[in-house]
């Protein structure tokens, strides 16, 4: 199942590269990991129930989602800080430092998806790390 749902995640991003800008492709991406966010944080934030295999579900495309962006360089491309655009011109100043942030995302996402958590105190322990993750990112790279 992992397999496929990398490979689709990876399959997207090449569809979207031979047909979008590194800006659509960002855009798109991002709206996609907010639509599997607003199916775990009212889980986390105990406003929704807890299901095993919904969380797990969202987890794991999360992680195929963090994995298709996982390339800096390719979806950040020197000449895509202007235009319809929500990033800060940091990506581009401070690149070891996003790429740092961008690797540490990624590596949170893995292991949450990995925990496989069966009960809402696991699902909290290891999505935490995730929303702190995107808020930091957020707080230095985006506008």
């Amino acid at each position: 199942m992992k397999l496929f749902i990398y490979a689709a995640a990876a399959l997207s991003v090449m569809t979207m590269g031979a047909t979008a800008n590194p800006i659509e492709q960002r855009q798109a991406n991002m709206k996609e990991r907010g639509q599997i966010l607003r199916v775990l944080a009212p889980i986390a934030q105990g406003r929704a129930d807890f299901d095993a295999a919904t969380v797990l579900d969202a987890l794991e495309k999360l992680n195929a989602n963090a994995q298709a962006a996982a390339d800096v360089d390719a979806f950040y491309p020197a000449g895509t800080e202007t235009g319809d655009t929500k990033v800060k011109e940091s990506i581009w100043s401070d690149r070891e430092g996003f790429k740092k942030a961008n690797e540490d995302y990624l590596s949170k996402v893995a292991a949450a998806a990995e925990a496989k958590p069966q009960d809402v105190d696991a699902f909290k322990a290891v999505f935490g790390p995730i929303g702190a993750s995107c808020g930091g990112c957020h707080e230095t790279y985006r506008n």
